[in-house]
């Protein structure tokens, strides 16, 4: 018997979606040894998921790929829900930037994945196995073990301290761990037809409430435009497909179906999944090997991608020794009910696409009209409020006893405004922040406020230092407010930061590497928050905080 290539690293990356690529891009910018598997050699070419949102972007922001993934997107995409009788009933056109990025725009998955792969070349401690197999894995609690087949059937033998599993629906990663994925199948199949000669001058993702077949319109990048299609108890899936049948579904869309290039004609059965747990010892499940969902709120990769920019730094805090392994327990406890919450949003919109009665769906267009002409709900479907934000309450966090978590902003990301530094440059607020945690204060300088054992703390983990002012508040116009300690001082440009620290109680933020805040406090407090940070992380055991801060203890077990 043939003795396996032997590979060591300290974290395998099982799935190269886009999911699995984004986990390797933000272990390869920690400085972690990755290897990134997958049974394909070759990127998909043809349109998956196409919706992408702000925070998605604010993601590969973090891995210095959003500008690279906006050269291949349309930006500020509407979204417009058409009636029975085909008049619009809501025209969605979020114009907030929160978060630094527009809400709604539009991609095509296999771009995004050969920039995502593009951006693995910078980091050499990133290796990949493309066109292997896994077939088996085992850990224990050393390591984990992954039986793996090259592309000539050659045995190979990974070892890794821990997993992260991106290896889609059919996870067999999750599969072999045992862990369910609990929900539903939907009864309806849904065909998606797809052109690179768009004939429609209709600038604008359109969800068409007919009764007589719902169905869904996109416009793509470069030419390129969706339609899916529900289909009726008794249609033939695969009969659906036949070119005679794909020219009449498109009839009566299109001014001449035969002359569309048709690139792809497929049908797809929707699921309403989650995994019971997203962490299994040194194992952790990530996007759709987590979670799948219909594709009507365009969700599925987005929160994927929430997942990757979650566990990526919680992996690497473990494995270079900055956390106790217990804290990849929160990677479960903060995005498994977020997942969910996405899946029921995606839903919610599809029960409001796909009535087939004509009474049905003229009652459903009535109380959306009725709802909609007051202003508070209009501009709350206008602005895409119904999209639930994660919002986490339990984690890597510490709330002030103070403050009642349902009021504060802790467990939220953080805003993302313009600010400009000392040299004049106006920059996004994350690229002052480094790749770490940060402490950010308004007003303050944080540095200040921690004695020698507070700031060997925060040093240690690798954090950066950020004095907020008021946008020109120096003396003259041409100087420059310049930090006298290491703290990074920036301008506050257009007045955000000062709005949102005068909401909430405290001067002095702790936002983590996935740009969440992890704590506000004010400066006199700062070495408490400190200490009770250090024993949320430390990796030797402590016991939990019994001063005026508290988060929720992780027990040993739950991640080994």
């Amino acid at each position: 018997m043939t003795e396996p290539v032997e590979h060591r690293t300290q974290v395998a990356v099982v799935g190269a979606g886009p999911v699995g690529v984004t986990v390797a891009n933000y272990l390869g910018l920690y400085g972690v040894r990755t290897l990134l598997i997958d049974r394909s050699e070759e990127i998909v070419d043809y349109p998956r998921a196409v919706g992408m949102d702000d925070e998605c972007l604010r993601s590969f922001q973090g891995i210095g790929l959003a500008e690279d993934m906006l050269a291949d997107m349309i930006q500020n995409v509407p979204l417009k829900m058409f009636a029975a009788n085909g008049h619009c009933l809501a025209d969605i056109r979020p114009d907030t930037k929160e978060f630094g990025w527009p809400r709604r725009n539009i991609f095509m998955q296999q771009l995004a994945e050969r920039t995502l792969r593009a951006g693995l070349e910078r980091h050499p401690h990133v290796q990949s196995l493309l066109g292997h197999e896994l077939i088996r894995l085992e850990q224990d609690g050393v390591e984990a073990r992954l039986h793996v087949t090259g592309p000539q059937g050659e045995p190979v033998l990974v070892h890794a301290e821990y997993v992260a599993a991106a290896d889609g629906g059919r996870s067999t990663v999750r599969e072999q761990l045992g862990i369910p994925l609990s929900g539903d199948t939907h009864p309806r199949k849904w065909v998606v037809i797809e052109c690179d000669n768009d004939p429609l001058d209709a600038p604008y993702t359109g969800l068409h409430g007919d009764p007589r077949r719902p169905y869904v319109c996109l416009d793509l990048p470069y030419d390129y435009r969706r339609w899916e299609f529900m289909l009726f108890p008794g249609e033939d899936a695969e009969a659906m497909l036949r070119p005679e049948k794909v020219h009449a579904l498109l009839a009566g869309h299109v001014p001449d179906p035969a002359a569309l290039n048709i690139i792809r004609a497929r049908v797809y059965t929707h699921h309403s999944r989650v995994a019971d747990r997203f962490v299994d010892g040194r194992i952790c499940l990530v996007g759709d090997a987590a979670h799948l969902m219909p594709p009507w709120a365009g969700q599925g990769m987005n929160t994927g991608i929430r997942d990757a920019t979650n566990v990526a730094w919680k992996l690497a805090a473990v494995v270079t020794g900055r956390a106790h392994p217990r804290i990849l327990a929160t990677y479960d406890t903060e995005r498994r009910e977020h997942a969910r919450a996405m899946v029921q949003l995606s839903d919610a919109i599809g029960r409001f696409l796909s009535p087939t009665s004509r009474t049905v769906a003229r009652a459903r267009d009535t109380v959306v009209r009725g709802l909609t002409a007051a202003p508070p709900v209009r501009n709350w479907l206008v602005h895409m409020r119904f999209k639930p934000v994660p919002r986490y309450t339990e984690g890597i966090m510490l709330h002030s006893r103070r403050t009642a978590p349902k009021n504060s902003p802790v467990g939220r990301m953080f805003v993302q405004p313009r600010v400009e530094t000392a040299e004049g440059r106006v920059l996004p607020l994350d690229e002052t922040l480094g790749e770490w945690f940060a402490l950010i204060g308004y007003g303050n300088d944080p540095l200040v406020h921690l004695d020698a054992e507070s700031r060997a703390f925060w040093d240690r983990l690798g954090t950066r230092y950020l004095t907020v002012v008021e946008s020109r508040s120096g003396r003259s116009r041409g100087e420059r407010r310049r930090s006298t300690t290491d703290s990074v001082t920036v301008e506050d440009v257009d007045g955000t930061l000062r709005d949102w620290f005068a909401r909430h109680q405290g001067s002095v933020a702790v936002v983590r590497p996935d740009r969440y805040l992890a704590a506000l406090t004010d400066p006199r407090d700062l070495a408490t928050v400190t200490g009770a940070f250090e024993r949320l992380l430390a990796p030797s055991r402590s016991t939990e905080s019994k001063d005026a801060w508290h988060s929720v203890p992780v027990t040993e077990g739950e991640a080994s």
